[in-house]
């Protein structure tokens, strides 16, 4: 797929491209590992009872389980790794050992999401999971999504390609949308606007696909993107701690990440467009059909 201004090339596959950045330490991937491995058994062990149910908003659940399995997780990374900072759903930003004035000391944070699928979670309904990403200074130099019920670890570090249980993967090569299935989510947020403002880019996307998916964790659906599975995947006004480990991990299993735009990704973009590369252009031109759609009508009073 040719690639326009502002809209990266990531299709080479991650052996073909240059190592960038700093050469991950060993320490990184063990610590996560060990971090996800701990926080998957608390979620398999909650799901055996009764636990408790609060709420963040009206219909952003939180539970005991995803407190725990926070804690678990800032334990073991920051008994490994004192000087580094957190950004957690639960806990938010937390600073480093070092430097309590810095929230990323030494350019070390990691991003983490101890239960991604909470209401899937407090339903049993088996689509969660637990991710964890690493940064400095800004780039995301390692992902890990730990899928704890099916026993599924999505891997990857920056320039080294992405793994699942250690063995290579890569996104799909579909290039005919009529083929293609693609994923999506609707934000908490959205439900108390004027108008589920996805549901325009749904219409579009449902017209002209095979078929499209809601599972309920987005960290899941970039690694299913990421696996082959999904062909793409596109969602509004997601946190950090959603996208940082899959977004890493779909593009060095060769996908292209971007705004809605085509521009290049970033944490606090309102909007992820993720495929397998050729889709891509595609994705992005349907997204901008339905925005300027919904400019064109009337706000609901």
């Amino acid at each position: 797929m040719p690639t326009r201004p502002g809209m990266p090339d990531n299709n080479a596959s991650p052996q073909s491209r240059p190592k960038e950045g700093p050469i991950l330490s060993p320490k990184i991937r063990e610590a996560a590992r060990k971090a996800a491995s701990d926080a998957g058994e608390i979620l398999r062990e909650g799901l055996t009872r009764k636990i408790e149910v609060g709420f963040k908003g009206r219909i952003n659940l939180v539970t005991e389980i995803d407190i725990a399995s926070e804690k678990a997780i800032i334990g073991i990374l920051s008994a490994a790794f004192p000087e580094h900072g957190f950004l957690a759903e639960e806990s938010g930003t937390r600073p480093g050992a070092s430097s309590p004035s810095e929230p990323s000391p030494r350019g070390g944070r990691w991003i983490i999401d101890p239960l991604d699928g909470t209401t899937n979670y407090a339903h049993r309904y088996p689509a969660f999971c637990i991710s964890i990403a690493y940064e400095e200074q800004g780039t995301v130099l390692y992902g890990l999504v730990s899928d704890p019920l099916r026993r599924m670890d999505f891997e990857a570090a920056r320039g080294e390609g992405a793994t699942l249980n250690g063995t290579p993967i890569a996104v799909s090569r579909e290039s005919d949308p009529e083929r293609s299935l693609l994923c999506t989510g609707f934000s908490y947020r959205q439900a108390d606007g004027p108008q589920i403002r996805n549901l325009d880019h749904f219409e579009h996307f449902s017209r002209a696909v095979q078929g499209i998916r809601r599972s309920g964790s987005a960290a899941l659906d970039l690694c299913h993107l990421a696996m082959g599975v999904l062909d793409g995947f596109w969602e509004m006004d997601l946190a950090p701690w959603d996208t940082a480990a899959g977004t890493l991990i779909v593009r060095e299993a060769g996908g292209t990440v971007t705004d809605g735009d085509g521009a290049p990704f970033a944490l606090d973009s309102p909007i992820v467009v993720a495929s397998n590369g050729p889709l891509h252009r595609w994705m992005v031109e349907t997204i901008a059909g339905a925005r300027e759609g919904r400019q064109r009508r009337p706000e609901p009073e």
